[in-house]
């Protein structure tokens, strides 16, 4: 390399680099609260973890508003980008997949009252992918922005509502009761929706538009799926069966939410076509 090509060394202040991306912020977060040399891998990936729900978030309402607007390209765009930023959640697991109960137990303590189900931004998750409560708001009552961020989701369609929105508009018989729905309630399967999504997926022609979303949408499901196993599976192996961190019911309530499929007609109505 000559020296004319040399990267710019000398800057009055921080760099630009710094200044864009906030590294010494990022890098100044963690304060492990045990002596364990492993709780620092457990804060990062959890940290990172929190990073790519935000990204998720992002796209899911680009995805949720474009859809809301009938600009196909511009949702698939964004489910498409999501459904590789869900591969790199997922593999947030792997540093954490083998912990042994004793080297979780070394600095499960300092965890106290906390726990992964009092994520903001993971909530958000849920409930653009239908999966609503009221009662997951109580967590966030001491901190107003992030209440009302989770209210305002909470009433809001999810991304499934805007894509049943858009078969609606284009002339599939998602029925009235599903278009008008309680939206701060979880989403209920429907057997016209599936009736909808199975006519779909029998169609001679497969190179449509609609198939494209279903199938973008599909990958998007099969993802959260792996996610919510990766989950209970790191959960086994690091303390079993006992009660979760935050008093939760650790792996038993793990199980029942790997069992759930989102976005499940696209789910069930294979089996008819």
């Amino acid at each position: 390399m000559s020296h004319d090509a040399a990267p710019n060394l000398d800057f009055a202040g921080t760099t630009p680099y710094e200044d864009y991306v906030q590294a010494d912020v990022l890098t100044h977060l963690q304060h492990p609260l045990s002596d364990d040399p492993g709780e620092m891998v457990f804060l990062v990936t959890t940290q990172v973890m929190e990073l790519w729900f935000t990204v998720v978030v992002h796209e899911w309402e680009t995805a949720a508003r474009a859809l809301r607007e009938d600009d196909l390209p511009v949702a698939m765009d964004a489910l498409r980008r999501s459904a590789r930023e869900l591969e790199a959640l997922n593999a947030s697991w792997r540093p954490l997949a083998q912990l042994t109960p004793a080297q979780f137990n070394s600095y499960r303590s300092a965890l106290g009252e906390g726990s992964g189900f009092q994520s903001a931004m993971y909530r958000r998750m849920e409930f653009l992918l239908g999966e609503k409560s009221a009662s997951m708001l109580v967590p966030h009552r001491g901190a107003p922005r992030v209440h009302a961020e989770l209210e305002k989701a909470l009433s809001e369609p999810s991304l499934y509502d805007e894509v049943l929105r858009l078969l609606a508009r284009r002339g599939h018989a998602i029925p009235a009761e599903v278009l008008d729905r309680d939206l701060s309630q979880r989403y209920e399967p429907s057997e016209e929706v599936e009736r909808v999504w199975a006519g779909l997926y029998g169609a001679e022609d497969q190179d449509t538009e609609l198939m494209r979303l279903a199938e973008l949408l599909t990958d998007v499901g099969e993802l959260v799926w792996r996610w919510r196993n990766d989950h209970l599976v790191a959960t086994r192996r690091a303390m079993g069966s006992k009660v979760g961190t935050g008093g939760s019911a650790g792996v038993s309530w793990l199980e029942k939410r790997a069992r759930k499929n989102v976005f499940p007609e696209l789910w069930t109505a294979r089996s008819h076509v």
